[in-house]
């Protein structure tokens, strides 16, 4: 484990007005994204619109690292540069989704366990050779009737603590995401009772794993309330729930949190992170790391047409930018408009 190197990594990933761009969709995932836009998921397709993503103008100024997929961790730009080394020479820190999936847990009907721990030390040999600096490995929590079990939370705490001690041993920074999901009509009390539960279990795992906190980066969701509740919370209500979770339960000893969308709006998951940042000074720095909240207006911009590459990647920067601006707590929803 090379300490210097994780602190600096997990630092460099959390750093002011800039986060993290997950683009680390299975090939499904993707399939069903390109679907929307009635473009085949080929290779090359998943390889184009990658590119157009990591090389719009601006993108370096708020995108602190790229979470890759295994495809595209070894795929190249158009002019045969790795995408990796190309993120690398622009400040853009290369990093590697590893889990294999939320599988569902044997005799715990309706929760999951995410799996990939077998042979991952290997796995991630390989990937800190491909130019890999951190990880990630989400853990899926749901809340519905009678769950989530205290089991259901300890196994997935313990994996997430296992996972991230094999990624330092390898000197690559672990993003620990624990995910309590927003589906379902719980309330936004509920989701907070929840959330703390979580990652109170998650932060005894990952003590007793030895884990190096300055060295690690927290990707939670954000305290909301279900989907499907009939009383929705504020924004200003959802930023002080997840302050006051977050100050109960992560050490200050953690460089970052950089929150999951988790299926909200991209102005939606925008305003709540400015909110929570304009709301006074905090044991830790708070941004992004979005998917589908700082892709899809660049996904319907490009739309698969190759006249419209320019356009996505305008989309995008745009996107990031006005994240870079929530990440220092300075964004309004008035800036949407004269931003695009």
């Amino acid at each position: 484990m090379n300490t210097a190197e994780l602190a600096a990594t997990a630092h460099a990933l959390v750093a002011k007005h800039r986060g993290l761009l997950a683009a680390d969709e299975s090939t499904s995932t993707i399939a069903k994204r390109f679907a929307t836009i009635k473009l085949e998921s080929t290779e090359e397709n998943r390889r184009l619109y990658r590119e157009m993503l990591f090389t719009a103008p601006g993108a370096t100024d708020y995108i602190s690292g790229v979470i890759l997929y295994d495809e595209t961790l070894r795929q190249k730009t158009r002019d045969g540069v790795p995408f990796s080394t190309y993120l690398a020479q622009r400040n853009m820190v290369p990093g590697i989704k590893v889990d294999t999936g939320a599988k569902p847990l044997a005799g715990f009907p309706g929760e999951t366990i995410t799996e990939g721990l077998d042979g991952l030390r290997e796995r991630l040999a390989e990937y800190y050779k491909l130019g890999a600096r951190f990880a990630k490995w989400r853990a899926v929590i749901d809340i519905g009737a009678g769950i989530p079990t205290p089991y259901a939370i300890d196994a997935n705490a313990e994996a997430l603590a296992r996972y991230a001690a094999l990624c330092q041993e390898a000197s690559i920074v672990p993003i620990v995401e624990p995910e309590v999901l927003m589906d379902g009509d719980h309330t936004l009390e509920r989701c907070e009772e929840v959330t703390n539960t979580v990652l109170d279990r998650v932060f005894s795992h990952l003590f007793a794993a030895r884990i190096y906190l300055e060295g690690m980066v927290l990707k939670p969701n954000m305290v909301v309330a279900g989907k499907k509740c009939a009383q929705k919370s504020t924004p200003e209500q959802a930023a002080e729930a997840t302050i006051r979770t977050l100050k109960r339960q992560v050490p200050s000893a953690v460089p970052g949190i950089a929150f999951l969308s988790g299926g909200q709006s991209p102005t939606e998951a925008t305003l709540h992170l400015s909110l929570m940042n304009a709301a006074g000074p905090l044991p830790w720095a708070l941004t992004f790391s979005y998917g589908r909240a700082l892709q899809e207006n660049a996904l319907a911009a490009w739309g698969g047409r190759a006249a419209d590459f320019t356009a996505g990647q305008h989309a995008f920067s745009v996107r990031a930018k006005l994240n870079g601006l929530a990440a220092g707590g300075s964004y309004q929803t008035s800036m949407e408009k004269s931003a695009a």
